[in-house]
């Protein structure tokens, strides 16, 4: 038995009837021949990693009256074809039938009496493909360990021997509520203590960052380095955007419900590459600039463009590859702002590259560590009834406020081609959360030569998500145009889809 960490917690306690707390990925496979069966290949290969995988085989136990944080136990009445399922679209099984079903999967909450993942084959694409979709909760693996987890799936040739039996593993029997509230009042005991250690170290770090010598108590520590993060936003120091003000108001910023909808686009990663050599930023900076410009002309198309920049939320991964447990979340943050007031397409991509490098000095006066402390000794009953209560009165249409406007998330991904019982991965579109207050979600990963961009939405908030995708795609074409930028790769038509289909504009990969 395992007690899970308050980070690793959190992903739980943020969980409401609209917002759910799982990470998803689908992947598109080619079909290595026509008598390939993908749902038995992909049975077989998750019955071969039960044993060697935890988050596969462990469940939560809750303490009673959400007094401390979960524990994981390796489930007692672990079933397979639980969690491995199958569907078949119907035809011609085009890419917004797929997308589709997407929404409809990811827009389940997960059982939590069983371990928290399932597995959907998906069958009858019109390309002949097929693909699978992970849904793993947050709680259990973040974005660094879901590529973990894509290694193991997946081999590195097309001729790999077939999975064998697996490990054996030992189920846990279901610890009594007596056991778990002594543990408990034990941890409780302790708490005082560690949110003490936390707060006197953290006060520390603060002075030590900000040049701070010799300062003779905690108190007058913290005095001093809040005086010298405030001089951080002056004219005569760099301009680091705090995420204490509010971001300004979006249609997508609002009390969300429990429906999704999913687009999915692909770019050459190699014409970004080309970007950002011609502008002088880095790929992340191309990624953002992208995003800034799309969201520029979603935003004006309604008519709903604030005269401020956005302010993006940007997970930042802390793993230093020590960690005794590959299993749980290491994930901090920076909240750059997104130049989405900026008219000129190359401003915008020095402003972006300004505002990562600004966002990155302020982690760094926080060291990321310490955050996760701060959710160790947080109380679960609090933290669960706060979220709920702020989805049940709808506190994110209400107050009208928000840190940020959306997530966007780039990560990095194999540069070699995966296979899966001898079918290649052709591409890796991510689908990521939204939350309450948080209507909209941007994620790309790298795969080979390629970026594949993930929309996940609410669907009463962004119903023209497919919209929204294209003009990230058009972005690349005016980027091209005012760089300069000789294409690397010609763009191409966009997957067809069966509603009324844009013509293709200047940028338009898949």
């Amino acid at each position: 038995m395992k007690q899970l960490s308050g980070l690793d917690a959190t992903f739980l306690y943020l969980e409401t009837p609209t917002t759910f707390g799982h990470v998803n990925g689908l992947m598109i496979f080619e079909r290595p021949n026509e008598e390939f069966d993908p749902y038995a290949a992909v049975h077989a290969k998750f019955a071969s990693l039960v044993g060697e995988l935890a988050p596969l085989r462990r469940r939560l136990v809750e303490v009673p009256l959400g007094l401390d944080h979960p524990y994981w136990i390796d489930d007692p009445n672990f079933d397979l074809d639980f969690h491995v399922r199958e569907i078949h679209l119907a035809r011609p099984g085009m890419v917004d039938q797929l997308a589709d079903q997407v929404s409809r999967i990811v827009g389940r909450p997960m059982d939590r009496s069983r371990p928290l993942w399932e597995v959907y084959v998906i069958d009858g694409l019109d390309t002949g493909n097929w693909a699978m979709l992970t849904k793993y909760h947050h709680a259990t693996i973040d974005g660094a360990a879901g590529q973990i987890m894509l290694n193991a799936l997946t081999d590195t040739v097309p001729d790999a021997a077939p999975p064998g039996p697996g490990p054996d593993w030992e189920a846990e029997a279901v610890p009594g509520s007596i056991e778990l509230l002594r543990k408990a009042v034990i941890n409780l005991a302790g708490h005082p203590a560690k949110a003490l250690r936390f707060q006197t170290r953290l006060v520390g770090q603060l002075a030590d960052a900000a040049g701070i010598d010799s300062v003779g108590s905690a108190a007058s520590k913290a005095g001093s380095a809040i005086k010298s993060l405030a001089r951080l936003g002056k004219e005569d120091g760099p301009k680091i955007p705090l995420p204490t003000s509010s971001a300004p108001p979006t249609p997508w910023n609002k009390t969300i419900t429990g429906h999704r909808r999913f687009a999915m686009r692909t770019a050459s990663l190699d014409n970004v590459k080309r970007l950002k050599t011609a502008t002088g930023g880095t790929v992340n900076d191309i990624v953002m600039a992208i995003c800034a410009g799309a969201l520029r002309q979603y935003l004006l198309a309604h008519d709903a463009l604030p005269d401020g920049p956005l302010r993006a939320m940007v997970p930042v991964s802390i793993r230093t590859g020590d960690e005794e447990d590959p299993w749980t979340n290491r994930v901090s943050a920076i909240f750059p702002e997104l130049p989405t007031d900026c008219e000129d397409p190359l401003d915008r991509v020095a402003r972006c590259r300004e505002a990562m490098l600004d966002a990155k000095r302020l982690l760094d006066l926080v060291p990321a560590s310490q955050l996760g402390d701060m959710a160790q000794v947080s109380a679960p009953v609090l933290s669960t009834s706060a979220m709920r209560l702020a989805s049940r009165f709808g506190l994110a249409h209400r107050i009208a406020a928000t840190p940020f406007n959306l997530v966007i998330s780039n990560v990095p991904g194999p540069r070699k081609p995966l296979y899966f019982a001898g079918a290649q991965l052709v591409n890796q579109f991510p689908v990521s959360i939204v939350t309450e207050g948080q209507g909209l979600n941007i994620t790309v990963v790298s795969y080979l030569d390629r970026l594949d961009f993930g929309f996940i939405v609410d669907r009463e908030l962004v119903p023209d998500v497919w919209d929204l995708a294209d003009m990230h795609i058009d972005e690349i074409g005016r980027l091209m145009e005012a760089s300069g930028a000789q294409w690397a790769q010609e763009p191409q038509p966009a997957a067809p889809r069966r509603g009324p289909v844009r013509a293709v504009q200047p940028g338009d990969a898949y």
